[in-house]
C-alpha cells in the first residue's frame, strides 16, 4: 500500500532535491507544500506516512508545524524529519523536544535523509 510523504519546504530547488532523492523508495509517493499551512491540509485529507520539513518558511514556521501535527491524534506519532540551515546551536534539542524524529543541517547529504525516513517508515 502506497504512502505519502509530504515535503514542507518553500524554495523549488531544496524540494526538487529531495523529491529526487526519494524517488524509487517502494511504496511512497511525494507531495510537496510551500507552507506549513498547505501541509496541514494535506494532513486533513490524506494518509500520510511522514512530514519532511524547513524550520523558516513563510507566516507558520517549522516549529509551530510540527507542534500542531504532534497534537493531531492521528499523527502524533508521525515521523518528522526537520532540514534546516538554522544556526543556533539550541535549534537540534528544541526540534527532538518538539517531537521531530531527525534533524538534518543544511547543507546535508540526500542519501542520508533517505535512508532514515527508510528507517522511520519500514523499520529499515
Amino acid at each position: 500500500m502506497a504512502c505519502t510523504v509530504v515535503i514542507v519546504e518553500d524554495t523549488d530547488t531544496c524540494s526538487t532535491v529531495l523529491e529526487i532523492a526519494l524517488l524509487g523508495l517502494p511504496g511512497i509517493s511525494i507531495k510537496s507544500a510551500a507552507s506549513a499551512e498547505e501541509a496541514l491540509e494535506y494532513l486533513d485529507h490524506r494518509d500520510i506516512c511522514a512530514l519532511i520539513t524547513d524550520l523558516h518558511l513563510p507566516q507558520m514556521d517549522g516549529f509551530e508545524l510540527i507542534e500542531r501535527v504532534r497534537k493531531t491524534p492521528n499523527y502524533a506519532q508521525l515521523p518528522i524529519v526537520v532540514i534546516s540551515g538554522d544556526t543556533d546551536p539550541r535549534t537540534p534539542e528544541r526540534v527532538q523536544r518538539l517531537g521531530a524524529d531527525a534533524f538534518f543541517t543544511k547543507p546535508y547529504s540526500p542519501g542520508e535523509v533517505r535512508q532514515k525516513l527508510e528507517q522511520l517508515i519500514h523499520g529499515i
